[in-house]
């Protein structure tokens, strides 16, 4: 693989897989450019002959699956032995920020219903505090102005923009807006998260706390294994 940083990506991608899934489990497996790695790792086990069924964070995911031959189970469906995914930002304690792919609302449930959540992320994911990645703040459309209004009074120097792809309003896959919120250094995600949640018309907040089990991170060795604060 001629690009170093993919190259890592797909090591990192691979370990998570073949260190936590065991033939016969559910994964549950996120979106985005790390988590590619552990999805294409887990359609070769299949292809292999390992018997393993996925729930997916996102339609993507989905196509993904399909595309390399992994099965995919509602959510709820089974039991999620263990669930797979990237992040923003990845803070000392394991504080997250998610959501730069759009799967915000999913990537947590999952996350949430999963008996082992592992991190995958490059090491430029790696941060002290949690806000230089702007925090994905997922809305009902309809509340959307409501919800802007009471940001930027809660935060006057934040800045939220309403995210927008090919020039259109992004809709996620449950039909939702996106508001990406720089808020700059987060000295404490809990009460930013909790303060941006109790919003009405705020369905979820891509700051993900006290889930994560392990934290595989790319190194120039291979595959580094955080250690939490």
């Amino acid at each position: 693989m001629s690009d170093p940083k993919e190259a890592a990506k797909r090591l990192v991608g691979f370990a998570a897989v073949d260190r936590y899934v065991e033939p016969g489990m559910c994964v549950g497996l996120g979106t985005g450019t790390t988590a590619y790695w552990a999805i294409k790792r887990t359609g070769e086990r299949v292809a292999a002959g390992e018997k393993l069924e996925a729930i997916v964070t996102s339609a993507a995911t989905e196509r993904l699956c399909g595309e390399f031959g992994v099965p995919v189970v509602p959510f709820m469906s089974r039991d999620i032995d263990v669930a797979i995914d990237g992040a923003d930002e990845v803070a000392p304690d394991w504080a997250l920020t998610k959501g730069g792919g759009g799967a915000l609302f999913r990537e947590k449930a999952i996350a949430i219903a999963a008996r082992r959540f592992i991190v995958i992320v490059d090491d430029s994911k790696v941060v002290d505090r949690l806000g230089r990645f702007p925090t994905p703040v997922e809305v009902v459309p309809f509340t959307l102005p409501w919800v802007e209004r009471e940001i930027a009074a809660r935060f006057p120097h934040a800045k939220a923009t309403e995210r927008i792809r090919d020039g259109q309003p992004y809709r996620t896959d449950n039909g939702n807006a996106i508001l990406d919120c720089a808020f700059g250094t987060i000295p404490d995600p809990r009460a930013l998260a909790a303060t941006l949640q109790a919003i009405h018309g705020v369905l979820d907040v891509g700051i993900f706390l006290d889930l994560a089990d392990a934290v595989l991170c790319t190194a120039d060795s291979g595959v580094r294994e955080l250690t939490k604060a």
